[in-house]
């Protein structure tokens, strides 16, 4: 398993780009045909990888991102695009009440890729989030289930038995203890890994956190081997077993991303 990647962001840049050109934006595509002219917003753009499939598909797109060096990373890595179609990034939080006055009925695309196992209070950013789109907008979420062997987001840990699946599922007093204790992380990736423990967001509990929200899945997908894979290890991508697909609570276990469209 090599995850080297995660040291070095360029090639995150452009993984996150190849995978949204032949997946994310396919999937979209089979709810919102043409992508060209949509107000696109993007909640943890990060470096941009996956936004600038959109833009230059002809999409007006906008990434919102929390820390300045990102958005600064990211206007480096995708200055070719910003150059040639309509691309902005921008330092922000969606949790701001200026920000959502001026987001509040914009965005006809809304894309929270391997974001929302970060954030808490997450029936709240349902609500949040739907208030931004258009009368026919939707959001797009692309996440790993939190029982899944890396659901804990433990491949960013340092040394390979910091990387091992599934011990992340422990009681958190024990997962931190490991953590710093065993594997001997640093407190940076100690509160960063515990950051997603806390949300531990499974299939159900998202499922339960958009009908909550007032919104209504329109379209789902679950990977045995998340399509992402493809690029870090070499993987091909696979599509959840029907049997384990319909099984809840055992399904995370074996589900590595879940893609999904709402409105």
């Amino acid at each position: 398993m090599s995850l080297e990647h995660h040291g070095k962001p360029e090639i995150m840049f452009q993984q996150q780009l190849d995978n949204a050109r032949q997946y994310v934006v396919p999937f979209i595509q089979q709810v919102k045909t043409e992508i060209k002219n949509l107000k696109v917003l993007e909640i943890g753009a990060g470096e941009a990888g996956v936004l600038c499939a959109f833009a230059e598909q002809g999409a007006d797109c906008t990434g919102l991102e929390l820390q300045y060096w990102r958005v600064d990373r990211g206007k480096e890595y995708a200055k070719d695009f910003i150059s040639q179609y309509k691309l902005n990034l921008r330092v922000g939080n969606f949790f701001d009440t200026e920000i959502q006055k001026e987001f509040t009925g914009k965005f006809d695309l809304i894309i929270l890729k391997d974001v929302i196992e970060h954030l808490p209070e997450q029936e709240k950013v349902m609500k949040i989030l739907k208030q931004f789109l258009k009368k026919d907008g939707i959001i797009f979420f692309g996440f790993p289930p939190w029982c899944m062997p890396f659901g804990g987001h433990q491949q960013v840990a340092i040394g390979k038995l910091g990387k091992l699946p599934y011990y992340h599922i422990l009681p958190r007093s024990i997962y931190e203890f490991v953590l710093k204790n065993i594997f001997h992380q640093s407190n940076g990736t100690i509160t960063a890994l515990l950051e997603v423990h806390d949300t531990q967001i499974s299939i159900n509990r998202f499922e339960r956190c958009v009908r909550s929200g007032g919104m209504k899945i329109m379209k789902k997908e679950l990977f045995l081997i998340n399509p992402i894979y493809k690029y870090k290890f070499g993987w091909k991508p696979r599509k959840q077993i029907p049997i384990l697909k319909s099984i809840p609570y055992l399904r995370d276990f074996f589900t590595t991303c879940c893609y999904y469209i709402v409105a």
